[in-house]
C-alpha cells in the first residue's frame, strides 16, 4: 500500500447517489455537508473517499466547503467495486433496536439483499424502511463495503414463497429441526437466501408452507434457543466462512 492510499485510509468515507469517475463534480446534501463540514472539520483540497454501489471506492477532494453545501471532485479510483456472494436474508421484522442491530450486523456480513417478511407472529407490522435504510448505507460506510444491500418493501411469507426465484436456494432456519447446518449449508452454494422467522417463530402451518416448498433446504439452529436476530446472524456467518469473500 502506497503512502497515499494508506493516508486514505483514515479519511471520512460517504455514501453518494451521483456517478462517479475522474473529474466528477459532487454535491453534498445537507446532512452530509454537516457531517463533513461542522463535525470532521474538512476544508478546501482535503481529501474524502466516496463510493456509490456500483463505481467502486474513489478518492475525491474538497472542492468548497458551505454550511449546507459541500462539493467535492472525485480524483481516482482507490478501490474496485465489491463481489460478494449472491445470499439473501430474509428475515421478519423485529422491533426498534433489534431490527437496527441486525440491519447493521447483515450489511456488514455481506449480504446482498435484506427481504423483510411478514408472518403471523410478526409484532412490528410496518417497519421504518427509510430509517433501515439509512443504517445499511451507515453500516457500508463504516465496514468498507462498496456496495449497499437491496431493502426493497415488505413480503408477506406468502408472497415470497409464491414468488420466489426457482434458481435459488431457500435455506430455512427451523427451531423444530432439520440438518446439521455447517454441513448442509456446504452443499448450498449461491444464489441461495436464509429464511428467519420472527420472535415466537413460525406457526405449524407456516413450517409445513416452507418445508413443502421445492427450494427449501431445512437446517437446524443447534440445541440453544436463539433470538431471531442472533439466529439471521449465525446463519449468515456460517454461510459466508463457506461459500463468502
Amino acid at each position: 500500500m502506497s503512502e497515499e492510499d494508506r493516508s486514505l485510509s483514515t479519511t471520512p468515507r460517504l455514501f453518494v447517489q451521483g456517478a462517479l469517475a475522474a473529474g466528477a463534480q459532487i454535491s453534498l446534501d445537507q446532512p452530509q455537508s454537516h457531517y463533513l463540514g461542522s463535525v470532521m472539520r474538512r476544508q478546501p483540497g482535503d481529501m474524502v473517499r466516496l463510493f456509490n454501489g456500483h463505481d467502486g471506492e474513489w478518492a475525491a477532494r474538497v472542492g468548497a466547503v458551505a454550511k449546507k453545501a459541500v462539493t467535492l471532485i472525485a480524483e481516482r479510483q482507490s478501490g474496485r467495486q465489491e463481489l460478494v456472494p449472491d445470499l439473501w436474508l430474509c428475515a421478519a421484522p423485529l422491533k426498534k433496536g433489534r431490527i437496527d442491530w441486525l440491519v447493521e450486523k447483515a450489511c456488514e456480513l455481506g449480504v446482498a439483499r435484506l427481504q423483510l417478511v411478514t408472518t403471523q407472529r410478526t409484532v412490528v407490522d410496518k417497519p421504518n424502511m427509510e430509517r433501515l435504510g439509512a443504517h445499511l448505507i451507515e453500516a457500508a460506510e463504516q465496514s468498507g463495503r462498496t456496495g449497499v444491500p437491496e431493502l426493497p418493501e415488505p413480503l408477506s411469507l406468502e408472497r415470497l414463497l409464491k414468488s420466489w426465484p426457482a434458481d435459488r436456494a431457500l435455506i430455512f432456519a427451523d427451531e423444530t429441526g432439520g440438518d446439521a447446518m455447517a454441513d448442509t449449508m456446504a452443499r448450498v452454494p449461491a444464489p441461495a437466501a436464509i429464511l428467519i422467522g420472527p420472535e415466537g417463530g413460525f406457526t405449524a402451518p407456516e413450517r409445513d408452507a416452507i418445508r413443502a416448498h421445492p427450494g427449501a433446504v431445512p437446517v437446524s439452529l443447534g440445541p440453544r434457543i436463539l433470538r431471531a436476530d442472533t439466529a439471521a446472524l449465525a446463519a449468515v456467518a456460517v454461510w459466508q466462512a463457506l461459500h463468502g469473500h
